[in-house]
């Protein structure tokens, strides 16, 4: 039996013992694709020689010094890579242990800027339905994914939810992209005269949607019209790219292709491609200004912040992903990720919608395509599917909710970075096996 408290406990787990490139070994021996990355997490793919050596190096000179006594200089050398490739702005990196915690701190740096300037009454936040930023208990809070919400509901801070960006479902007939896009907008704008916008700490959304509602992308103008609503009524910008952001769409940051900058961003994931955990509130230098003018400090802190190794690691990844071009290949693979799903799944009677940016990729089922009526929820498609292709020796990330929390399923594809025009044929091939057992 094993003393592992496991995410499902009716639920046997194959053992992984090795990995390389794309691919995963367990110890009975079937290797698997590792076409999710994970959870969006191994850009770089499994057993990356510098990456290791990178991390043996800091740990043969120093694996860990608190923060509260001392700087290193790989978290050093790591803030200025992150802030020379970051969207306009932002001056400044806050090192955590991955994306929850870096939304956490967002939300108290956000709620801290204002009662640095003389704003306290600030108090709410404004985000969206099917989002999702994290498990801890602020993350969640402002999170629209209402299945892990709902038994923790009561132990919840005040947020308000506004619609996601779901072309798919919810842009009408007699609607353009942009106009679509701009209605959202209105959304939003009218969300914070209802609560009074001197009320409100921030908007925070994932630039592209990640695991809650799978890979849904923005309409044209849309952000950057969100950025124009935000500045006119003081509200701060968060934007949550933990998951599509660090190249996952083809560029850095998912935001350069709206062509806006947030006041914090939030990142984890592609940044240590799963080698050490680490993740980064990244800070426009206004904040980081009221903080030195007014307090001094920031009010908040965790044991592993700037961990040495976990530095080393990131820095290494981010370093690799530059040299060699990656972000090219993460433009061209998604282009051709794009292809094969349209030529696997375009017809399919019970595939909808096909949607995402470069390797961030996803299909919603469907029951009905003229209708979208989803599947029942108590069929559980999204998991026979994952079951289905795990038989294959295919790693997805199927997901279940995806239009309201309850109806609805979609399989997201997020593989490495480093995969080839070959490998993906392959991913889709096995995938468009796994859909079709899973249906039969």
């Amino acid at each position: 039996m094993s003393h592992v408290l496991h995410r499902t406990l009716s639920h046997t787990y194959p053992v992984a013992v090795a990995g390389e490139g794309i691919r995963i070994r367990d110890a009975a021996g079937r290797t698997y694709i590792d076409a999710s990355g994970g959870a969006a997490v191994s850009c770089l793919g499994h057993g990356h020689s510098e990456v290791g050596e990178a991390m043996k190096r800091q740990i043969d000179a120093l694996s860990y010094a608190h923060t509260s006594f001392f700087t290193t200089d790989v978290a050093e050398a790591l803030a200025d890579h992150l802030i020379a490739h970051a969207p306009a702005g932002l001056s400044h990196a806050y090192f955590v242990s991955g994306g929850s915690e870096a939304v956490e701190a967002a939300l108290k740096m956000a709620r801290q800027y204002f009662v640095e300037i003389g704003e306290p009454q600030r108090r709410l936040f404004v985000a969206r339905r099917q989002s999702y930023h994290g498990n801890t208990l602020g993350a969640l809070a402002v999170g629209g994914n209402e299945w892990r919400r709902a038994q923790f509901a009561p132990l919840l801070v005040e947020a308000h939810h506004v619609s996601p960006t779901y072309a798919y479902r919810d842009q009408r007939e007699d609607e353009t992209p942009e106009a679509y896009g701009a209605r959202l907008a209105d959304e939003l704008e009218e969300t914070l005269a209802r609560l009074g916008s001197e009320n409100v700490i921030g908007f925070l959304a994932e630039t592209v949607g990640g695991a809650t509602s799978g890979a849904l992308t923005p309409p044209p103008g849309y952000f950057a019209r969100v950025r124009e609503i935000c500045d006119r009524h003081g509200v701060l910008l968060i934007l949550d790219e933990v998951m599509c952001g660090m190249g996952r769409t083809g560029t850095l940051h998912a935001c350069e292709q709206e062509g806006i900058s947030p006041d914090l961003m939030t990142i984890a994931k592609g940044m240590g491609g799963g080698y050490g955990p680490i993740g980064a509130t990244l800070v426009s230098d206004r904040i980081v200004r009221a903080f030195r003018e007014g307090s001094g400090l920031f009010q908040h802190g965790h044991t592993y912040l700037g961990h040495a190794v976990a530095c080393a690691a990131a820095l290494a990844v981010q370093t690799i992903v530059q040299r060699d071009g990656l972000l090219e290949n993460v433009r061209a693979m998604g282009e051709g990720l794009r292809e094969d799903l349209a030529a696997r799944f375009g017809s399919h009677p019970h595939v909808g919608d096909i949607r995402g940016r470069g390797l961030f990729q996803a299909i919603e089922l469907v029951a009905d395509r003229a209708t979208k009526e989803p599947f029942d929820p108590a069929r559980k498609l999204h998991a026979r599917i994952k079951r289905e292709a795990m038989a294959r020796g295919l790693m997805v990330y199927p997901m279940g909710g995806t239009i309201d929390g309850r109806r609805g399923d979609h399989v997201l594809l997020a593989p490495p970075y480093i995969v080839t025009r070959q490998d993906v044929t392959e991913i889709v091939d096995r995938l468009g096996e796994a859909v079709d057992a899973a249906l039969a």
